[in-house]
């Protein structure tokens, strides 16, 4: 008899399925729903569920996913253009810290209360000791004094932070700019957040379906058939004990559907390229070099033309051609029958 597989010890005593609890919380962090969004939606499905049950749920797995995803976090790059956006929390403004690196990669993102020193040095404290982070090498900051003199006394802490070059480009922080955008138009159909602890875990969930929309994992790269991995199947995120949310996840942010890309594999349609598209490229190459080789042939007789023309005491004009031919041609004729 086949084996029943055992149910993960983060569902245990709960009366919905972890399918459910999984789409729930994907769709919530993915695209722009309220809670009572996806009580009418799962209303639609004959499953009654509270939209408090949900939030819940966000606020208890949100912290579970995002431990299990970082374990497979990709490597990022030793530049970061650093910024801080706005968000209201319980009628106030709080600030969200996040950076990047100089290839749009997220590097981590913490919600803190105000813009002071603390918060800065705070910051780069978590995105130091992020997995698959390295120690920066440049930091690019915003005009905010705090940030700047938080990452200056951060020196005397640990003297790496000595070394790294800060610099303070407008240009250069159009990068992270432009990806706040993601987590600002998730958060704006959202009627308030009501506390701050609620409000941290769901930019934290916010933020990892932003990584993950931008192939900030790599999933299944010991698998001997990465390219067709899933997470039910792989036997390596089976060992890791990862939950079948990434794939949840992964499928609506990649169109391929199962596939999971990895740096080893990459999606079809895209950069694969089978034999056939091979041999079509190479005969398109061939093709284009030929045409080249003939355009170049063609140059070479034309400037001979005009170099014995040049050289030659008769000076053919517009006026020794016939109308209907071509300059050089008809001028040859004429000289000659002149």
């Amino acid at each position: 008899m086949p084996e029943v597989p055992s149910r993960d010890p983060i569902y245990r005593r709960r009366r919905y399925s972890p399918h459910l609890i999984e789409q729930c919380v994907r769709w919530y962090l993915t695209y722009r729903l309220r809670y009572r969004d996806l009580t009418a939606m799962m209303a639609e499905h004959e499953v009654t569920v509270s939209h408090t049950t949900i939030m819940r749920w966000v606020r208890h797995y949100v912290p579970e996913y995002e431990r299990r995803w970082s374990r497979f976090s990709k490597p990022t790059h030793s530049s970061w253009p650093m910024d801080e956006t706005s968000v209201s929390v319980r009628g106030r403004w709080h600030y969200l810290y996040r950076a990047v690196d100089r290839n749009g990669k997220s590097v981590h993102s913490l919600l803190r209360e105000d813009r002071t020193i603390a918060s800065a040095q705070e910051f780069f404290r978590q995105a130091v000791r992020v997995k698959g982070s390295p120690w920066p090498g440049k930091i690019n900051l915003d005009g905010n004094a705090a940030s700047h003199l938080g990452l200056r006394l951060l020196g005397e802490e640990d003297s790496r932070w000595q070394h790294v070059t800060v610099r303070a480009r407008r240009y250069l922080n159009s990068l992270i700019e432009q990806d706040h955008r993601a987590i600002k138009q998730r958060s704006r159909p959202m009627l308030g957040l009501k506390s701050f602890h609620t409000a941290a875990v769901t930019f934290s969930g916010i933020e990892l379906a932003h990584r993950i929309r931008k192939r900030r994992f790599a999933i299944g790269e010991g698998c001997p058939s990465a390219r067709a991995c899933t997470f039910r199947s792989c036997p390596r995120a089976a060992d890791t004990g990862i939950t079948a949310t990434a794939l949840k996840v992964c499928r609506s942010s990649f169109p391929w559907g199962a596939a999971i890309p990895t740096s080893r594999s990459r999606a079809p349609g895209r950069d694969a390229t089978p034999r056939g598209s091979c041999l079509k490229r190479a005969s398109i190459l061939r093709a284009r070099s030929r045409r080249c080789v003939e355009s170049l042939s063609m140059l070479s007789d034309q400037i001979g033309r005009e170099r014995l023309y040049r050289n030659d005491s008769f000076r053919p004009t517009r006026r020794h051609c016939h109308p209907d031919s071509d300059f050089p041609e008809a001028a040859a004729r004429g000289a000659a029958s002149g």
